[in-house]
């Protein structure tokens, strides 16, 4: 019998690409349900496209200030997610905000991870946000992306408490660690058709009532 054909999945960066090597490590799994076959950044210096070469993965820069507005780079970057054969799209510390257009169309097949218990502290800055708003939990968020900035049906979260002397970059640092275990996690459920976008919110297979993949 022939092996199911795996999810092609394209992983957008900016930047080193801690996360996207998270999902590079999980994917050299033979049992993983998605392959990474491509990784796209819109910044030719972005240090993650020498990380994925090296491991193997084909990569691609866009550079976006070499458009005139978002829609010509969202169109070049659309075009190459469909020359790729791209069924899902993974976003790991892109820092481009997308048009609704090309949201749209890959609606139900793009996901971002974002610093914060989304919907608490959107846009950027999240750690520092935390600490000033005094909460006790902060962590990071899953979710299908949508044309709202970071307000997209969660998929799943993990926490992790807040110190009374912690600082921005120390809860940074827990919160990276839960990144990198959420993110090949969800992954693997989408990808495997465990988790699916029912209207505005997401239904996954054997999830635990509150939804939490990881906490604490």
């Amino acid at each position: 019998m022939a092996a199911a054909r795996k999810t092609r999945v394209a992983v957008l960066i900016s930047g080193r690409g801690s996360n996207m090597v998270a999902l590079l490590e999980a994917a050299k799994d033979p049992a993983f349900p998605a392959e990474i076959v491509l990784v796209l950044s819109n910044r030719p210096e972005a240090a993650g496209l020498a990380r994925a070469a090296a491991a193997g993965i084909p990569t691609q820069a866009i550079d976006h200030r070499a458009f005139a507005d978002r829609a010509g780079f969202d169109a070049a970057l659309d075009a190459a997610l469909r020359a790729a054969e791209i069924d899902l799209v993974c976003l790991a510390g892109f820092m481009r905000i997308l048009t609704t257009d090309f949201v749209a169309s890959w609606a139900g097949r793009m996901l971002n991870i974002h610093p914060s218990l989304l919907p608490l502290f959107k846009g950027t800055h999240t750690h520092r946000q935390a600490l000033e708003a005094g909460v006790r939990l902060h962590g990071c968020t899953v979710h299908f992306v949508v044309p709202e900035l970071d307000a997209g049906p969660i998929v799943a979260q993990a926490a992790v408490p807040v110190r009374q002397d912690d600082d921005p970059d120390s809860l940074a640092e827990r919160v990276i660690v839960q990144e990198r275990r959420l993110y090949p996690a969800v992954l693997a459920l989408v990808a495997g058709g465990r988790a699916r976008l029912e209207g505005d919110r997401v239904v996954i297979a054997d999830a635990a009532p509150d939804g939490v993949l990881f906490s604490l």
